[in-house]
């Protein structure tokens, strides 16, 4: 792994990122090609949706297409990867007593009232 992806993706995010990854299901009808390895895919992601990047300009030193990242991106949106993410990160924060729910703030999102006879 270069230096880059060590930043990115480092060994002790990893470990936490790893288990929550959803597993790969072969296509029923058969064909494909093996599956990427899922630490280059994330790291691919991780790059995009941090630096800014457009899909279609992921550098090929990462070894993963675009179609690729973005599909993998999509599926695991679709099952929640990035919530499950989130929330194993908060768990590992609150257990090193790093995080102070005294300060939580919750959001929500707000929708403007219907004007006329509704």
């Amino acid at each position: 792994m270069d230096e880059l992806s060590s930043r990115l993706v480092p060994d002790e995010l990893w470990r936490l990122v790893e288990p929550l990854i959803p597993g790969f299901a072969a296509r029923p009808q058969g064909g494909g090609t093996a599956p990427l390895d899922d630490r280059a895919v994330f790291t691919a992601i991780v790059f995009i949706l941090t630096s800014g990047c457009a899909w279609r300009m992921l550098p090929r030193s990462f070894g993963v297409t675009v179609p690729t990242a973005h599909r993998r991106f999509t599926d695991w949106t679709k099952a929640g990867l990035w919530t499950r993410i989130h929330h194993a990160v908060l768990d590992r924060l609150d257990d090193q007593g790093l995080v102070d729910w005294s300060r939580v703030v919750v959001d929500a999102a707000a929708v403007r009232a219907q004007k006329g006879d509704r």
